[in-house]
């Protein structure tokens, strides 16, 4: 079950990345261009779209994020310190 919901959280990194990396860039960073620059020539529908799906990638990776890391405690994972042991002497020579 851990591999397949890690599986599935890499794909939606990496379409993830693709949708940010497609959205067209505002020019509001630094102060330059603004809400104006653009005119009547914005296509603001596949901005949106874009915008909605990049959205709808970030839920599914939070949830996919909660559900390994949910996995990651359930599962039985060796102990490397057994509290129960008995303490031994080791020489330092």
């Amino acid at each position: 079950m851990f591999d397949v919901v890690l599986g599935l959280h890499i794909v939606i990194c990496v379409v993830m990345v693709g949708l940010i990396l497609l959205q067209r860039n505002e020019g509001g960073g630094l102060g330059m261009g603004g809400p104006s620059s653009g005119g009547m020539l914005n296509v603001r529908g596949q901005a949106n779209f874009l915008t909605r799906l990049t959205a709808l990638c970030a839920a599914a990776f939070m949830l996919t994020s909660i559900g390994l890391a949910f996995l990651a405690g359930q599962a039985d994972a060796p102990v490397i310190i057994d509290p129960g042991a008995p303490f031994t002497d080791v020489p330092l020579n």
